[in-house]
């Protein structure tokens, strides 16, 4: 298993090792939870999701651009709401 191998291709990215080490007198569900987090911030599970299947780069723009028009309309949204005309 090379780093060059296809199943583990370079991303340019730094390798993501996620260590938690206990502190004194600590539960392990809060350990789990510390880890949890740290796994959370990282992004490691979402990049997993992405890159379980091959997404075409087109595909990815539309859904960058469908993100991105929601993400728009809902600000637009809550800057109407927010506006209140005072007589």
């Amino acid at each position: 298993m090379a780093y060059g191998d296809r199943r583990f291709p370079r991303t340019g990215k730094k390798a993501s090792h996620v260590t938690v080490t206990p502190k004194k007198n600590e539960s392990p569900e809060r350990l789990i939870k510390r880890f949890t987090r740290k796994v959370k911030k990282e992004r490691i599970i979402e990049e997993i999701r992405e890159r379980r299947f091959y997404e075409k780069p087109s595909a990815k723009r539309r859904k960058k651009r469908a993100q991105r028009a929601r993400t728009l309309q809902k600000l637009a949204q809550k800057c109407d709401d927010g506006k209140t005309v005072r007589d």
